[in-house]
């Protein structure tokens, strides 16, 4: 037998690990109501705005299928810079650089920046790709703590006591997937002032839902620091509604010039995968550019859904939620006591009685996760009243059953 390689076989990636069994479960005739994954096209009245689409369809009519410049079309960058821009930093178009999606954005950056020894710190509970990535470079992925009790507010306390001088990343999630925290100005202020102490510390900003921003706080991080390199990241998937192009950027703010050595690695880690597909850049394009008057209709829905689920949890016996700022995810602990510790099995026996599949908490962090549920709330509000009713059957059930 030939042997695989360590690095791939100790991946996890607990959004996509658990449609395996509901695949199958498909294929016996069952009907699954998916509330696992964060893809906006999978749920009814959200879709691509038409004019975006357009522009690839008319991309790929035009013969606009050839490779790309590596770092991004030119217009897609200028209008990209523009948009960070007017989030209060002095992005230009040379500072941006376009990929297949935030992941493989995060990607480069892990090979450009980190090496045997050094750390990344990560929230816990995290988007799974900050865990699994690293390890490829010989780093290791330390999480710092977010308040469950608190919003899940980040716990500055926490990321000063982790700090050292092999921490390289620093990573905020904002918007924060799984739990939908968002940390407003005065939070990137004191995260910023921890970083400033660590001269080889860099801040990953990953913002691919700052568009989905209820509570009025998000800032980008790049506009408050003065002294600290950060990498923003953003694209098209999630506040445009196209997760299916995987067109996403990092944008690099430098205001002290200490990356330059880092800069000429990413550019050269870019080269050597030639680029992002042409005609979905030019669909980004046309959102970036065009009207964005659509994106109202589209948040109301999910408001509105958020709305619903926060109001049927707060009726579930065995449910509890910290009320998400942002994204499209709700982080809901488990309180009954057997399913508190453990999460992963009842998702899988939600799923094989009820046909509802939602994700376990400890997929995005062992520790930090454990005993709660990822819900993703952008079904249509028939679909959700439909879930939760049968969470709650199910949580009913086993109840009686245990006593």
């Amino acid at each position: 037998m030939i042997p695989v390689a360590s690095r791939a076989s100790t991946i996890e990636y607990a959004i996509r690990d658990v449609v395996v069994p509901a695949t199958k479960l498909e294929a016996e005739g069952h009907q699954i109501i998916k509330l696992n994954i964060g893809d906006p096209i999978a749920y009814p009245g959200l879709p691509t705005p038409p004019h975006m689409v357009q522009a690839y369809i008319e991309g790929l009519a035009q013969g606009n299928n050839g490779y790309s410049p590596s770092y991004g079309l030119p217009e897609l960058r200028n209008a990209i810079s523009k948009d960070e821009a007017s989030k209060g930093w002095d992005c230009t178009n040379d500072d941006v650089y376009v990929c297949h999606g935030v992941t493989e954005a995060l990607q480069i950056i892990f090979a450009a920046t980190l090496e045997e020894g050094t750390k990344v710190l990560a929230p816990g509970p995290h988007y799974p790709p900050y865990m699994a990535y690293p390890q490829m470079y010989g780093a290791s992925t330390i999480e710092y703590a977010l308040k469950s009790d608190d919003g899940w507010a980040i716990d500055l306390d926490d990321i000063e006591s982790k700090m050292d001088d092999d921490v390289r990343l620093l990573v905020v999630i904002n918007p924060n997937n799984p739990t939908g925290n968002v940390a407003g100005a005065d939070e990137i202020d004191k995260l910023l002032h921890i970083a400033k102490k660590w001269p080889n510390c860099m801040i990953v900003a990953d913002e691919i839902y700052d568009g989905l921003d209820f509570s009025g706080n998000q800032v980008s991080v790049a506009s408050r620091s003065i002294d600290v390199p950060v990498f923003s990241l953003n694209g098209v998937s999630k506040v445009y509604y196209a997760p299916g192009w995987r067109i996403g950027y990092l944008a690099i703010h430098d205001p002290t010039n200490v990356l330059v050595n880092v800069r000429d690695g990413i550019e050269r880690l870019l080269r050597s995968r030639l680029c992002a597909s042409t005609p979905a850049q030019l669909g980004y394009l046309a959102g970036l550019n065009g009207d964005r008057s659509w994106m109202d209709e589209h948040t109301s829905k999910v408001k509105a859904r958020r709305q619903l689920c926060l109001d049927r949890i707060s009726e579930i016996d065995g449910l509890e939620v910290e009320a998400p700022g942002g994204a499209f995810y709700m982080f809901a602990r488990l309180t009954d006591e057997n399913w508190s510790k453990n999460d992963k099995e009842f998702v899988l026996k939600l799923l094989h009685e009820e046909h509802v599949l939602v994700v376990h908490g400890s997929g995005f962090s062992p520790e930090k996760g454990a005993g709660h549920i990822r819900i993703v709330y952008l079904a249509d509000e028939a679909t959700l009243h439909t879930a939760f009713d049968r969470i709650s059957s199910f949580l009913q059930r086993h109840r009686l059953a245990k006593k």
